[in-house]
């Protein structure tokens, strides 16, 4: 198998270009989803506990979509810009550094290779070649783990982040207003909950963590935000949903 075959046929291992860019919108997704349904869901379940009347659960559920949504691509798109400016520091950074010190890189990449196990001959065999190649995207990769045609876009996890919150949203909303009212929240309560196992276990799968001990927790805090907004709701309204 040549080079390229090899490659090919490992195409869906971690190290496949553009990484970072595709966990950073996938992430942003999972989360704006999950928070979606929560909120959103809490909101209608409490409204809903405290009356029977559709127009209010309906307005309380789309102000607390469209607030949420908005919310959550600006704060990601705030967090995502921070990180996406401090990788463009630390590349410029890199770049004086090379043209500065092209010496004093080089011994510096030879030292991380030797670090790495590497024996001197071939830790500094290894630099001097990589360096010959590209002297910017190896010290990035070596000392930042950055890759420079690989940097997180705001905008991106922005849009992920509003879409999924909105998607998310829709679903309790969507329930709770197209149940009748002797079962709306009960219905409620077990699509959310379903919902929110989907999430967990999806954002368990993009972190490498422990799955069902993520769905545990997502689960045990979606019923609890949902159990106490009804619980206010009931002890506040004027008739049960």
């Amino acid at each position: 198998m040549t080079g390229t075959d090899s490659h090919a046929a490992r195409g869906g291992e971690p190290h496949a270009p553009g990484l970072a860019q595709r966990l950073n919108w996938l992430r942003a997704g999972v989360l704006g989803a999950n928070d979606g349904i929560v909120s959103t869901a809490a909101v209608a379940v409490g409204v809903a506990g405290a009356t029977s009347e559709v127009a209010p659960v309906f307005l309380a559920g789309a102000a607390a979509l469209v607030g949420g949504a908005i919310s959550m691509a600006l704060g990601e798109y705030v967090s995502v810009s921070s990180q996406r400016d401090s990788e463009r520091a630390l590349i410029a950074k890199e770049k004086r550094e090379l043209a500065d010190d092209p010496q004093g890189e080089l011994e510096e990449l030879v030292g991380l290779y030797r670090d790495r196990g590497l024996s001197e001959a071939t830790a500094r065999q290894v630099a001097t070649e990589l360096t010959a190649a590209d002297a910017l995207r190896t010290h990035l990769s070596v000392e930042l783990h950055i890759d420079q045609d690989d940097v997180v876009s705001p905008w991106r996890a922005a849009l992920a982040s509003a879409v999924a919150f909105t998607l998310g949203a829709l679903l309790p909303l969507v329930t709770i207003l197209s149940t009748p009212p002797a079962v709306r929240i009960a219905w409620t309560f077990a699509v959310v909950l379903i919902a929110l196992a989907v999430t967990g276990y999806v954002a368990a799968w993009i972190g490498g963590s422990t799955r069902w001990m993520a769905v545990l927790r997502t689960v045990l805090g979606g019923a609890l935000a949902l159990g106490a907004t009804f619980a206010v709701g009931s002890l506040f309204g004027t008739s049960a949903g």
